[in-house]
């Protein structure tokens, strides 16, 4: 297996292969979050460079990863509790500004189902690390979904993110791949990634009949759902944990 990764930047004839939804690979309430469109709607115009795909050479034609980062200025001490929608939110008004960015944040690395469990995850971060640094940064930060929490969603993320095995590393194995990658667990995001939508929009997402008060656990959610009925909504506020690499 002879795995190409390169941005779009490089490579701008990818961009169709970015358009394959990896069916799989993320639960379809995600798709909702309203800061996701602000970001993915312009990332292969605005923000080529941070944008990357991976091919294999045995299977041209096809993705089998893709990763996403962006540019921004954060010059606040501490990274923010909104996460993943804030990191949207400060590169959108730092482009229409015109500050400079001073760091990069990791958005998404998303492998193709059929590919999880050869490595390729510490691939695509080794090739953001080194992509974001050939660019004269010195930091990406990454709010990272841990890809274990969904199995304990009672769980609080504070608790959650800092298990770690007898050899010290994280218990969840994305967590753990940062951290081998030389990053660092800072914090958690409580309010990383904010999705909201009506009782009828929820059962459409999920197939589950949202007919009770109080939270509702979802597949592949890491935490749970709330459920208002008399309002008609639901509700999912994602925490995310915040990992910092220096360059």
């Amino acid at each position: 297996m002879t795995i190409d990764i390169l941005s779009l930047a490089d490579r701008p004839d990818l961009t169709p292969l970015l358009d394959e939804d990896f069916d799989g690979a993320w639960p379809p309430f995600m798709k909702w979050d309203p800061m996701g469109a602000v970001y993915y709607g312009v990332a292969h115009d605005l923000y080529p460079e941070f944008v990357f795909a991976a091919v294999d050479r045995d299977e041209p034609g096809r993705a089998v990863a893709k990763a996403y980062a962006v540019p921004l200025r954060w010059t606040e001490p501490e990274l923010p509790d909104g996460g993943w929608d804030r990191m949207i939110q400060r590169a959108t008004i730092n482009r229409l500004t015109g500050a400079t960015p001073n760091l990069v944040s990791a958005l998404e690395i998303c492998i193709r189902p059929d590919r999880r469990g050869t490595g390729l995850s510490a691939r695509m971060l080794a090739a953001m690390r080194e992509a974001v640094a050939k660019r004269g940064y010195d930091t990406l930060v990454a709010p990272v979904r841990p890809n274990g929490k969904h199995t304990r969603p009672d769980v609080p993320m504070t608790e959650y993110a800092a298990e770690v095995r007898a050899d010290g590393l994280p218990v969840d194995p994305w967590l753990r791949v940062h951290v081998r990658a030389g990053g660092r667990v800072e914090r958690v995001a409580p309010r990383s990634m904010v999705i909201s939508g009506t009782l009828d929009d929820w059962r459409g997402w999920t197939g589950l009949p949202f007919d009770a008060d109080g939270p509702v656990h979802v597949p592949g959610a890491l935490v749970p759902v709330h459920c208002d009925l008399a309002h008609d909504h639901a509700v999912y506020v994602e925490p995310n944990v915040w990992v910092r690499h220096r360059l």
